[in-house]
């Protein structure tokens, strides 16, 4: 009996990390091409019952996760060591494998989305609240994980001795940042109803905020 239940256990897990493999450039294109209405179909899907959501496309903490292990992947396929595994001083002994480096990548680059949604939600001077930080840190984990993805990449491909290589990852992570920071501004204007200036001091706040508490990470996980 046991051993059936593994059995059905493991037919649901096998067939849910394969629909991965078909979903996950379905929601990356959508993400990359029309990230404001797949932003918008966060609050469709939200409004689903919980055993309808993201049908034809991956949950956006999924997505996010899956696009950082893709890039680790990627960095590993490279021959790169990965720096907070290797180091051993204070709490980097902490991250001795893959999955607990790819679980502090996945906090650190979700920050991002989490000081987005903060800042959207203390913009309409509301009181701060688990309820009302969901849909938006849900609608922000879609375009930082384009970024974390895009800036993952053009990091590794950068640090190769290779010259069009090099060339590669440091358009690559250009092109990440432009598309982030145009993304974020259209998506706070739309929301606030405000203007673009008012949107890009907004959303600047909120990625110095998210750039503060990944330097305070950093620091923590390097000393």
């Amino acid at each position: 009996m046991d051993f059936m239940k593994w059995l059905n256990s493991l037919d649901e897990l096998l067939y849910e990390v394969m629909s991965w493999l078909l979903f996950f450039p379905i929601t990356l294109w959508r993400a990359a091409v029309r990230p404001l209405t797949l932003m918008d179909e966060v609050d469709r899907q939200q409004a689903l019952p919980e055993d309808q959501q993201y049908a034809s496309l991956l949950s956006p903490p999924l997505f996010l996760a899956l696009a950082l292990l893709l890039a680790h992947a990627t960095a590993m396929a490279l021959g790169q060591t990965d720096a907070i595994i290797a180091n051993t001083d204070g709490l980097a002994s902490l991250i001795n494998d893959t999955t607990t480096a790819l679980v502090l990548r996945v906090v650190v680059f979700a920050s991002f989305a989490l000081c987005l949604a903060a800042r959207l939600v203390r913009s309409r001077r509301a009181p701060l609240s688990r309820l009302r930080l969901r849909l938006p840190f849900y609608e922000q984990c879609y375009p930082v994980a384009i970024f974390a993805l895009g800036l993952s990449l053009g990091t590794s491909f950068a640090g190769m001795a290779d010259t069009a290589t090099h060339m590669l990852g440091m358009a690559l992570i250009a092109l990440s940042v432009l598309y982030f920071s145009v993304t974020e501004t259209r998506w706070f204007a739309d929301r606030r109803g405000v203007g673009y200036p008012r949107a890009i001091g907004n959303v600047a706040w909120a990625i110095v905020e998210a750039l503060l508490l990944m330097i305070a990470i950093g620091f923590l996980f390097t000393r």
